[in-house]
């Protein structure tokens, strides 16, 4: 098991701000699993439109965060640092569930599993928490490709 800091996780995601939505990796077994987590903010830049008198985090992000650690332990799993020719795309989607409202002060807690890989291809479930009630949860479907 191994922990990543913000340094070593802008090695291997090509997000910056206002995209790169996770801050740690406090826990990963290559080929298997990672914890991620990302601090919500006010000072987030989507909440002075979602919405402005009642700011919650955009379903969407709360699943491209966890896709975003899905492509650490992909890259960590493969054994490799990508370059700039490379990047995890989204291939699918399924099985998305929110349960609960992401607001300011929050800590996500995500939680990736692998569940299938073939050659570039990988499965994965997600599960995000905030203090340790599930906020979503997913299947996703992530490809390395070379751009």
């Amino acid at each position: 098991m191994s922990s990543l800091d913000i340094t070593e996780i802008l090695k291997y995601l090509p997000h910056r701000y206002p995209f790169l939505l996770i801050d740690r990796v406090v826990e990963m077994e290559a080929h298997k699993s990672i914890v991620a987590l990302k601090n919500v903010t006010m000072n987030e830049p989507f909440f002075p439109g979602h919405f402005p008198h009642h700011p919650v985090m955009p379903g969407v992000l709360i699943v491209e965060a966890m896709a975003q650690a899905a492509a650490v332990l992909s890259f960590k799993s493969m054994d490799m640092m990508p370059d700039e020719d490379q990047v995890v795309y989204f291939a699918g989607i399924d099985k998305v569930r929110f349960k609960r409202p992401v607001t300011p002060g929050d800590q996500l807690v995500m939680t990736v599993e692998i569940t299938n890989n073939k050659r570039n291809i990988f499965k994965y479930t997600g599960v995000a928490r905030v203090d340790g009630q599930v906020a979503a949860e997913a299947e996703l479907m992530c490809a390395l490709k070379t751009l």
